[in-house]
């Protein structure tokens, strides 16, 4: 059985045991297999994070892929970005993460790249028609081990420099970024108050999921008890990133986009940066002000990082907390390496905190969910897409979902590719024009779905 709903937009997901089982990735690995030999490949790199299933997940992973006779290298648990990492300090442009990222504990799933591509879309439906079709190549590939952490680290080290030591508090939220994070920031000569980074895949402290505030409490705490003066947090596999200034605030990813868009933009001027739709609308000006050009585009990390290689991009970022730099870096999302450049702009001013406030802001909320059905949160924001009515709007963009941009502020519904929910944001001008907003799309919704529990 190959479950349809596991082959996401982006990446392959599901519930280990159920819907995501030991052979279902057997059947993925010799379908990957057989597409990278396709594409003139020879070996993947496999790494995993630090879930409970990730090693029988790889190991079956790794016999598919070897029964399509493509080599595999086992590079053990590791965040995703070390994962990526390993495709280009290896040589083999091909790996795939064993991950479930921010996912809750029974999730896993895979993260695929194929010859410098991140599969996405369509082409993560042609494994599993793949599949179905039994189009799959026989062979006998091998397997092997490597180590490429220490590479990962001198890589970074030898690119970031602070301009002074930092105190910081850093919270791994017992995810595998705890297998590398602490030792990649004392290199780079920071003091660090470290927050569950013993790797562990039951979470027993709070969710792996910077982008929810309720997950930031511990580190809003340690810095209001140490002498710490910033807080960074990583998900579940270390492709994302959360960052907390000293007196609690929380910096969301676009605004912390808006201070990498100004230094990368220092020295590649007129380049293009890219971010999605959950963004502030604080920043298209932001970019344009510092001699940069802004594209909106879809959420999701595959489908940022197939546009980055498009249009050649020095930079771009989710509201999720992806972060793609393509300057001095390779291109994919990597919260570990975004926390080093991070922290590299603000070693150079006396007060880092004074840095990240005195960027641009609004009222806004963070990203609230309405938890639906399996295929529900597509068909509720089709019918919204079809016929919504929003009062006032100046513009409905629906590149991705439904972004109404009104004249002090927009709102956004658009399905995750993830999870089962639609993902709404706000962001006005002041709270009155926030509330209006919300009321806004509240009737709008309710109008096309009657009935449905708001989150607002």
């Amino acid at each position: 059985m190959l479950p349809n709903e596991i082959f996401k937009a982006y990446d392959i997901r599901g519930i280990v045991g159920k819907t995501l089982t030991a052979d279902v990735v057997r059947q993925v690995g010799q379908a990957l297999g057989s597409l990278a030999a396709e594409k003139g490949q020879t070996a993947i790199a496999v790494g995993r994070d630090g879930r409970l299933s990730g090693p029988e997940l790889a190991g079956a992973l790794a016999e598919g892929i070897c029964a399509a006779g493509i080599d595999v290298v086992d590079i053990g648990c590791v965040p995703t970005p070390v994962t990526y990492f390993a495709a280009h300090e290896l040589g083999c442009d091909s790996c795939v993460s064993v991950t479930g990222s921010h996912n809750p504990p029974d999730y896993n799933g895979l993260k695929m790249v194929i010859g410098g591509e991140t599969l996405a879309g369509d082409a993560i439906q042609a494994l599993r028609s793949r599949i179905l079709a039994g189009n799959l190549r026989s062979g006998q590939g091998q397997r092997r081990e490597a180590d490429v952490r220490a590479a990962y680290i001198e890589r970074i080290v030898g690119d970031v420099k602070l301009a002074r030591p930092m105190k910081i508090v850093m919270d791994c939220g017992n995810g595998v970024a705890g297998a590398v994070a602490p030792e990649l920031f004392k290199r780079l000569g920071c003091e660090i108050i470290p927050l569950f980074c013993e790797v562990d895949g039951n979470f027993p402290n709070h969710h792996p999921d910077p982008s929810k505030p309720e997950n930031l409490k511990d580190v809003i705490h340690a810095l209001q008890t140490t002498d710490a003066e910033i807080g960074i947090a990583f998900d579940g596999d270390g492709d994302r990133l959360g960052v907390v200034t000293k007196d609690g605030e929380i910096i969301f990813p676009d605004r912390q986009l808006m201070l990498f868009a100004a230094d990368v933009l220092s020295r590649v001027p007129g380049g293009q940066v890219i971010f999605d739709v959950k963004c502030t609308r604080l920043l298209a000006p932001w970019i344009k002000k510092h001699g940069g050009t802004p594209l909106m585009w879809n959420t999701g990390h595959a489908l940022i990082k197939k546009k980055l290689r498009e249009t050649g991009a020095p930079l771009a970022g989710e509201m999720s907390g992806h972060v793609f730099f393509k300057e001095r870096w390779f291109g994919f999302d990597d919260g570990l390496y975004a926390g080093a450049r991070l922290l590299e702009i603000l070693s150079r001013a006396a007060d880092g905190n004074a840095v990240l406030k005195g960027l641009p802001n609004s009222t806004s909320t963070p990203e609230l969910n309405i938890k639906m059905a399996e295929g529900e949160p597509f068909a509720l924001v089709d019918k919204l897409k079809a016929s919504g009515k929003f009062t006032n709007a100046q513009e409905v963009i629906t590149i991705d979902g439904v972004r109404v941009e009104y004249a002090d502020g927009f709102g956004l519904a658009r399905p995750s590719n993830t999870t089962p929910v639609v993902v709404l944001r706000f962001e006005a001008d002041n709270p009155e024009a926030l509330a209006r907003i919300q009321a806004d799309f509240r009737h709008a919704i309710t109008a096309v779905w009657p009935g449905v529990q708001l989150p607002f």
